[in-house]
């Protein structure tokens, strides 16, 4: 399992505005490319962290190479202002599962 993770630093007053874009097109637009097993949106007081998880890096790499170009660019153009992005690539190394009772 792979893990593209983007962190989003935000000011208060355009927050709101971040996660409905977030929630109602830019998640959604990313998961249609078929590229992730799932993805998680994560918020906290002035940040907001999506984890894209990726069945293989093959499968990562093509979302980087097809998509990200054009996904980025739309980002830019409909995101609030002043949202500062950070991302970066995580590859599990090793799962513990829960014990049952």
């Amino acid at each position: 399992m792979v893990r593209y993770e983007v962190t989003l630093e935000v000011d208060g007053a355009t927050a709101a505005a971040l996660e409905a874009y977030m929630r109602t097109a830019h998640i959604p637009e990313i998961y249609a490319t078929g590229c992730f097993t799932y993805i998680s949106f994560e918020r906290s007081s002035t940040r907001f962290r999506t984890g894209y998880a990726a069945a293989t890096r093959a499968d990562l790499d093509r979302y980087l190479r097809e998509h990200a170009p054009r996904v980025r660019a739309d980002f830019e153009r409909d995101a609030p202002p002043g949202v500062v992005p950070a991302r970066e690539i995580w590859t599990e190394v090793e799962r513990w599962p829960v014990a049952g009772p």
